[in-house]
């Protein structure tokens, strides 16, 4: 794609924002109990990856995927990896993603992760590195997907002379997902509401893949199955949910009882095989930061297999050795409390002040089970088009793998960045963009 080209494409940057915006293409925070809605910025140039370069992503996420299933199958019946002191009880139990209720409890085909959002970031030394696994309600398909539509819309030569792989298949990916596993009747996408952060994403994925989009308040179990309840009354016996609600109040009958977005019993079914959860409960004890740093281990533990794709060089506080190492060099390290999500709880060693470093040693030393220490990969910067000039930006990219019989990689993926030069931190609710992303074929 010739610099002309770019910059041809990019003056319809106004307009494709205009259109998502009248699209509802926005992103919702609720925080100290105020609902904010703001437009997610999308910048025109994309990001570039080439055949050779996917492929080899796509073989290293599908290895990671199956390692993931396979550890949450382990954990919730037969428990060999802490028997075999790979992985300490301690991070899986005092962990806030397990959950004791799924104890015994078998999905569908076996597949808890039918959905994964991995997020990845290219250091500077062109190695990927993988910053963190997504497995309970991973967002941000459907942004790339309607940008893409749009500026196709608006510059359709460019995509008929270059070769890009389709990305418009995603909800054929999704729609194939849910269909394996689907125990016999409709299938839903379980929202929480038009006040949710990514509504939007709930409302296009339904129309894409031509599934019911309802709330809790539409879906109600009757003896042993779950039917959905349209607008003159009839119900339809629903045989898979994709839940975009959290494990915590998605049935106030077996998880929090205060819950009125949830569906009372649907998990009671749902142990009982007659209704499909995508994904499955209890997933966040895989993608607890915490966990993240044996997912290597599991790798070689359950498939025996050296991991294709490396984690970012990470640090336990819990082990003593690195702890100590950790107080050593705090100043050139990345901090992240576990419990925390979405850009929030990171703080950098070298930007806090003694004071703060004091504090947060106290507090490392009180609970080390609380953080992981990560060393500061040098994102590769890639360029975004702000006030008609070209400037590099920090940006990582969350790519999905979707479980059927096999995992399968979209060849898209959401590509975030921070429009502050000087913040590593990409995610939207603080603030950051996004492009699509371009798979050449």
């Amino acid at each position: 794609m010739q610099t002309t080209d770019i910059r041809r494409f990019c003056a319809h940057s106004d307009s494709v924002n205009e259109l998502l915006a009248r699209y509802g293409v926005k992103f919702g925070i609720y925080k100290n109990n105020t609902f904010k809605e703001q437009l997610f910025p999308f910048d025109m140039i994309p990001r570039i990856i080439e055949k050779n370069e996917f492929d080899y992503l796509e073989r290293g996420l599908k290895q990671r995927v199956k390692a993931l299933n396979e550890f949450i199958k382990d954990i919730y019946s037969k428990k060999q990896i802490i028997k075999d002191k790979v992985v300490p009880e301690e991070f899986v139990y005092a962990g806030s993603g397990y959950l004791a209720q799924c104890e015994g409890v078998l999905p569908s085909k076996g597949i808890y992760s039918h959905i994964s959002g991995i997020d990845l970031v290219q250091g500077k030394d062109k190695n990927w590195y993988i910053l963190e696994d997504n497995l309970r309600i991973p967002s941000g398909a459907s942004y790339p997907m309607i940008a893409r539509d749009l500026c196709r819309k608006s510059f359709p030569s460019l995509y008929e002379e270059n070769h890009i792989e389709e990305n418009r298949n995603y909800a054929k990916l999704l729609r194939k997902t849910m269909d394996n596993v689907n125990t016999g009747g409709h299938t839903v996408i379980l929202s929480p509401g038009r006040y949710n952060a990514a509504y939007f994403e709930h409302s296009y994925l339904a129309e894409q893949t031509g599934s019911h989009l309802a709330t809790g308040s539409e879906l109600t179990v009757e003896g042993d199955y779950l039917y959905f309840i349209d607008y003159s009354g009839k119900k339809e016996k629903v045989g898979a949910v994709y839940r975009r609600i959290s494990d915590d109040f998605l049935d106030p009958m077996n998880f929090r009882e205060d819950s009125v977005i949830g569906i009372p019993h649907i998990y009671d079914i749902f142990r009982k095989g007659n209704v499909a959860l995508i994904n499955a409960p209890g997933n966040g004890v895989a993608d607890d930061k915490g966990i993240y740093y044996f997912v290597p281990k599991m790798i070689k533990y359950y498939l025996g297999e050296e991991p294709i794709l490396q984690n970012a060089p990470t640090y336990l506080p819990f082990y003593e050795e690195d702890m100590k190492y950790v107080l050593d060099n705090i100043d050139n390290l990345v901090l992240k409390d576990v419990a925390e999500a979405g850009g929030y709880g990171v703080v950098f060693g070298s930007k806090m002040t003694q004071k703060e470093k004091s504090d947060f040693i106290a507090l490392l030393k009180e609970n080390p089970r609380r953080f992981i220490a990560q060393e500061v990969i040098d994102f590769l910067d890639i360029d975004i088009y702000e006030g008609g000039e070209f400037v590099p930006r920090k940006a990582d990219l969350r790519a999905f793998v979707l479980m059927a019989d096999e995992p399968m990689v979209w060849k898209s993926g959401l590509t975030r960045f921070s429009r502050n030069p000087d913040s590593f931190i990409v995610n939207s609710s603080q603030g950051g963009g996004f492009k699509d992303t371009w798979v050449m074929a």
